[in-house]
């Protein structure tokens, strides 16, 4: 990792950043350096193509969001950490490794959503649970059946991220899951 830039003169190119696995040997997300650091990441999947983009008041909470999100699309990262943290800063060195890649990311493109926005799961929804939904007479029971949803989705992720040997443990937003939507908390 690069040290902190105060304001960059010369855009770091991404292509010089040093490459991060995304889980330690123990199957926590490799980001003990990022607490709480303002930067830019860029998000690898397994063949090492680039799948995302993004910056953050928080690298180390927006790498486990995407971890989430795209578990399947999450194996290394690169990262410039910001001292003095400048939107447009950001968002200049954002297009210039976009530029850098040559092509537009998926999670930057026709994908954008499913890697910024929370997962909802509604549309994950079985015959069954729709069928439950529609039958729910009033809100309570229709927040617990949505709730159910949530939680099934939930543990699957789960099952996925265990399956890519993840031992980290995630905690989710309880009011947004009443919601249909599942966001680190």
């Amino acid at each position: 990792m690069s040290t902190p830039s105060e304001l960059p003169t010369e855009l770091p190119s991404l292509q010089d950043l040093e490459r991060h696995p995304y889980l330690t040997p123990d199957g926590s997300v490799a980001d003990e350096f990022l607490v709480g650091k303002v930067g830019i990441y860029a998000i690898f999947d397994e063949q090492e193509t680039l799948q995302f983009v993004g910056y953050s008041r928080n690298v180390s909470v927006s790498l486990r969001q995407h971890l989430i999100r795209k578990p399947e699309d999450c194996y290394s990262f690169k990262v410039e950490t910001i001292a003095r943290p400048s939107r447009q800063v950001l968002e200049d060195i954002r297009q210039h490794w976009l530029q850098e890649n040559g092509m537009v990311p998926p999670g930057n493109g026709e994908a954008e959503a499913e890697w910024t926005q929370p997962i909802d799961v509604k549309p994950l929804m079985t015959d069954e649970e729709r069928n439950g939904l529609a039958e729910a007479l009033d809100e309570g029971k229709k927040t617990k059946c949505i709730k159910q949803v949530a939680r099934r989705i939930q543990g699957n992720l789960l099952e996925r991220l265990a399956a890519r040997g993840v031992t980290e443990s995630f905690r989710f937003n309880p009011k947004l899951k009443e919601q249909g939507l599942l966001e680190l908390k």
